[in-house]
């Protein structure tokens, strides 16, 4: 009896070992995806730094995006395309960023890691599980109930134990963890939230696109003085949908 259970064992320990390999083979394959993307969202940033004011973006922020799995955060129909530099459609009207806008993004947001973040649309839960490798604490809203509730399983799932999620209404932020040393805001809006700007804490960061719904608006940077006073500046042109809810 001893020699079929040997070559049981055997057989078994070479299954686990194929299943092994081929587990590390699709992660490999990802992994060079991830870094086909980061080559191209450094070239897209060397050639917008007319408008960004950058040549490329910061070490940390390029190593965010190379480990944070796009492809578990669209849509399996979206798989052969979640490495592509181009925003995707995630359901429920709303899309997952171009990698390139989230990266300039968080960028400019400049969080560290005693930072606490807010966002503003979650969608699939990229931008945040993106943030969540700079900042301590990212807090995402999202309007839209079946998106939410999916990212943030998606996000437990991941290990992003740093990112809470809320249901509801982004453009009154979420009072309760005010202030906050940067938001983004993943929607167009038609004006700057006097709630979000209330809730950024002095010398923080806000980045919002302004403008019309389904037209071109500009991406955003909103500073907040040590006195209160908030300055802003154009970064360049973009296309989100529009911010949803009562305003």
């Amino acid at each position: 009896m001893a020699a079929p259970t040997v070559r049981v064992l055997v057989a078994a320990a070479a299954l686990l070992s194929a299943m092994a390999q081929a587990q590390a083979a699709a992660a490999d394959e990802f992994a060079a995806e991830r870094l086909r993307m980061t080559q191209q969202i450094a070239a897209h940033a060397r050639e917008a730094r007319a408008d960004t004011g950058k040549r490329a973006f910061d070490e940390r922020v390029m190593e965010a995006m190379g480990k944070v799995p796009r492809h578990a955060f669209v849509p399996s129909d979206q798989l052969p395309s979640a490495y592509q530099n181009r925003p995707l459609p995630i359901g429920h009207g709303q899309t997952i960023s171009q990698p390139y806008i989230v990266a300039l993004m968080t960028d400019l947001a400049r969080a560290e890691p005693q930072h606490k973040v807010l966002e503003v649309g979650t969608g699939s839960g990229y931008q945040a599980a993106v943030m969540a490798h700079l900042a301590g604490a990212v807090y995402t809203i999202e309007i839209v109930e079946a998106l939410g509730r999916e990212a943030e399983q998606r996000l437990r799932k991941l290990g992003y134990d740093k990112v809470r999620v809320r249901l509801g209404d982004g453009y009154h932020g979420w009072e309760e963890h005010a202030p906050y040393d940067a938001i983004l805001v993943t929607a167009a809006a038609s004006h700057i939230p006097p709630p979000l700007i209330r809730q950024l804490k002095p010398g923080g960061r806000m980045v919002i696109p302004v403008g019309p719904a389904f037209m071109v608006q500009q991406l955003m940077l909103v500073e907040k003085n040590a006195d209160g006073t908030v300055s802003t500046r154009q970064i360049l042109p973009v296309a989100f949908v529009p911010l949803t809810g009562k305003r």
